[in-house]
């Protein structure tokens, strides 16, 4: 029994959809981006939304919509992907990181709360929260925290009415890094409308696939107008095809992603069924293993959108041994995440070092992400929760 990492789910509907448009002259810009950016409109009840190439497009251009630039301050967390760190690098602004709660994985609030604080406060209490060292086009030039952006790790959304309450009392943006996390729900409001800009990725491993891509949505129509010129080299409405009042990029999601994309959403109810089902597998056959400890659902996550399957292991196992015995057995691993803070380029940019962000570093050390599609047998499931259990003991020795 093979059994891959993850595994789309691709319908001859879905496939139908790419070559409809391939048969037709419009392979962008054309009618297929339109409908698929209205359906996510019915789907989150969001005014505006914006398909774009990827997810980290995406927030990249919610970052430029928030006015965030040299030395601005923006406050997130390290136990993500990069890409949410490395957005706000890319308008030379500095990442302020605050620790994560333990059994979540997502932004601890109270640290938020702190660090606001302290960073409007200023001098000692504010260089207590910035990185070790700046670069050095950033000395001298240290600006104003301007932005929160929390991520839903996993599936599961923050903690947003307390993320929305501080920045409502500092006047900040929030820029919800939502791309793991389509389709769930936080004391039942849909994730990607929970702060001022929401983005959403549908990389082939996410709960809808467009290949490459992903889609901003928002109710601001001045921002929402702003990123789709920004999308398109920079043209604003009114704009002739050499026309560029913006400095702008090549985001654009193509016709063949958003026809994939539209064709994926018609079914993403069961998509997302089909994956908590395997969710619901997992958590059953792991809760006999001792040296486990499958995801924490919190009270205000009403609704789980399971991206990734990310277990937590007892200390005292060695997670790469562990990992390289599975492996052998045909049973595919991965970490999850390893800290952004702790990244080659991150340290030699600011000095991060080892115990700066000790939840992160030890879920950074302890977290595993299991095989998980909604495309897996509880067959495959029920194999790999006995290798895992039988790698445990061989790790041990």
């Amino acid at each position: 029994m093979k059994i891959p990492m993850s595994s789309p789910n691709l319908s001859d509907a879905d496939r139908q959809a790419v070559l409809d448009v391939v048969s037709t002259p419009n392979l962008s810009m054309g009618p297929k981006i339109d409908a698929f950016e209205r359906a996510f409109c019915d789907l989150t009840g969001a005014r505006h939304a914006i398909g774009v190439s990827s997810g980290t497009a995406g927030l990249h251009l919610c970052v430029r919509a928030g006015e965030i630039g040299m030395g601005d301050l923006v406050i997130t967390t390290p136990f993500s992907f990069v890409a949410s760190t490395n957005v706000i690098l890319f308008e030379k602004a500095i990442p302020v990181f605050v620790d994560v709660d333990p059994l979540t994985g997502n932004m601890e609030v109270e640290q938020l709360r702190h660090a606001v604080e302290d960073l409007c406060l200023g001098g000692e209490a504010a260089r207590a929260w910035l990185p070790h060292r700046l670069p050095e086009e950033h000395r001298g030039r240290l600006g104003a925290v301007k932005a929160i952006l929390p991520v839903d790790v996993f599936g599961q959304p923050a903690d947003y009415d307390a993320i929305n309450a501080v920045a409502r009392q500092y006047n900040l943006t929030v820029i919800e890094d939502s791309c793991e996390a389509l389709g769930g729900t936080y004391k039942g409001r849909p994730a990607g409308t929970l702060g001022d800009y929401g983005v959403f990725a549908f990389y082939p491993n996410k709960q809808i696939t467009t290949g490459e891509g992903g889609l901003i949505i928002t109710d601001d129509p001045a921002a929402a107008d702003f990123m789709r010129a920004l999308r398109n080299q920079g043209r604003a409405p009114g704009d002739t095809w050499l026309q560029h009042t913006y400095l702008g990029y090549n985001y654009r999601m193509d016709e063949m992603s958003a026809a994939l994309g539209l064709s994926q959403l018609d079914r993403l109810e069961a998509l997302l069924v089909k994956r908590a089902r395997v969710a619901d597998w997992y958590g059953h056959y792991l809760a006999k293993i001792e040296q486990v400890t499958p995801p924490h659902i919190v009270e205000s996550t009403t609704r789980v959108s399971w991206f990734v399957y990310v277990i937590r292991l007892a200390s005292a196992i060695n997670r790469d041994r562990l990992a390289k015995i599975l492996a052998e057995r045909g049973v595919p691993v991965r970490p999850y995440f390893s800290p952004i803070h702790l990244q080659p380029y991150m340290g030699a940019m600011f000095g991060f070092r080892k115990g700066d962000y000790p939840v992160t570093e030890d879920l950074g050390e302890r977290s595993l992400a299991l095989p998980f599609s909604g495309e897996m047998s509880e067959e495959m499931v029920v194999r790999v929760c006995q290798s895992l259990a039988d790698a445990l003991v061989a790790a041990e020795r």
